[in-house]
């Protein structure tokens, strides 16, 4: 009898000597290199079975000491914006892994743009990548691209907005129907049942609003209101978002034309827009529910012109979307397809909790 404890050593000598082969066999089972014949691999591998041999992949790769490259295709943005955090993740998850030859590479394209997609994708090939974070596009330049990828066995992972149908590796962020439907619920809760008319801020360029995830969110929330409030009337405000000289006098002929309107609800992350009018004309008899913790939607929390955000942990998407990647690639790990994000209610009081650059 040949007993194993977890405080015990298994070398690759001890599995040779139980499986009556040689060391240079046990490792090329070990490594699932060819030059084995099947009667020696099965002998192997019902020793390893038996004693429930784990590799330890972490060691086998920092032997190994190979270079990768992960590329990741991001929506150009501003310091202030939602992606900024993501990028923060994405970085620091490389950072902690400085014992393997890890690179990120980050290539921006313009969301409203569908050729900006193509083009910026283009230069990711030019990388060579080992693996590839996506925030996707519109579906066709988003399944062009990963389509070359798949044919080239480079995995890729979906950040933000999901696309199950094209496949990736992982996903991770919010369920955007369900994060709608949630937040009409507490919305509506805010609001009470006499609300009559609400307002809807969008922010648009050549005709649509940014992202997915977005319009996924506002379906989830009509659907909540065609359900419970159907007698409510949801009237929108679209603003571009290229014309932030024009805000202030749209935004005052909006609310000159429906006087009745108090309650605002948007599902991009920059509520500030509305908040920070509000706190420019003393205004305090609004309420506006947002998304995302990003430093200007943070200050109208502290000054009272927003009362909610939804946050969805940026940075954990980005730092967990690259980690999927080294899992996969480098530690050959299993990786859970479909990781979605809590939605996290913040308010004036508990927004200080709230740690964007979780680790």
């Amino acid at each position: 009898m040949w007993e194993v404890h977890s405080s015990d050593k298994i070398r690759i000598k001890d599995i040779a000597e139980r499986s009556g082969v040689s060391v240079g066999t046990v490792d090329r089972v070990l490594h699932n290199r060819p030059n084995v014949s099947g009667k020696a691999r099965a002998k192997v591998e019902a020793v390893l079975k038996e004693i429930n041999y784990q590799p330890n992949m972490y060691a086998s790769a920092l032997a190994y000491n190979r270079k990768y490259t992960f590329c990741c295709l991001l929506p150009d943005h501003d310091r202030n914006a939602y992606w900024t955090n993501v990028e923060k993740g994405l970085q620091q998850c490389i950072l902690n892994r400085g014992d393997f030859h890890l690179s990120l590479i980050t290539e921006y394209y313009d969301q409203f743009e569908g050729s900006s997609f193509a083009v910026a994708a283009e230069r990711i090939w030019d990388k060579k990548p080992d693996g590839v974070v996506i925030v996707p596009q519109n579906f066709d330049v988003t399944q062009a691209f990963c389509r070359r990828l798949q044919e080239q066995d480079i995995p890729f992972v979906f950040l933000d907005s999901n696309v199950p149908e094209i496949e990736p590796l992982a996903f991770f962020g919010q369920d955007s129907l369900k994060s709608g439907y949630f937040a009409g619920r507490i919305f509506m809760m805010q609001a009470g049942e006499h609300a009559r008319r609400i307002l809807l801020m969008k922010l648009m360029s050549k005709g649509r609003v940014a992202s997915r995830q977005q319009e996924y969110r506002e379906v989830g929330f009509r659907e909540y209101m065609t359900t419970y409030y159907p007698d409510c009337e949801v009237v929108e405000l679209s603003l571009q978002l290229d014309g932030e000289d024009g805000y202030e006098s749209r935004i005052r002929t909006f609310l000159d034309e429906h006087p009745d309107v108090r309650h605002c609800i948007t599902f991009c992350s920059r509520a500030y827009i509305l908040g920070e009018y509000f706190q420019r004309n003393g205004l305090k008899d609004f309420h506006l529910f947002g998304y995302d913790m990003v430093e200007r939607n943070v200050e109208c929390l502290k000054q009272g012109t927003i009362d909610f955000l939804i946050a969805q942990h940026p940075w954990k998407q980005g730092y967990n979307s690259v980690k999927a990647l080294f899992n996969h690639i480098v530690l050959k790990k299993a990786i859970q397809q479909c990781n979605y994000m809590p939605l996290e209610l913040l308010t004036a009081e508990n927004y200080i909790y709230y740690t964007a650059d979780e680790k």
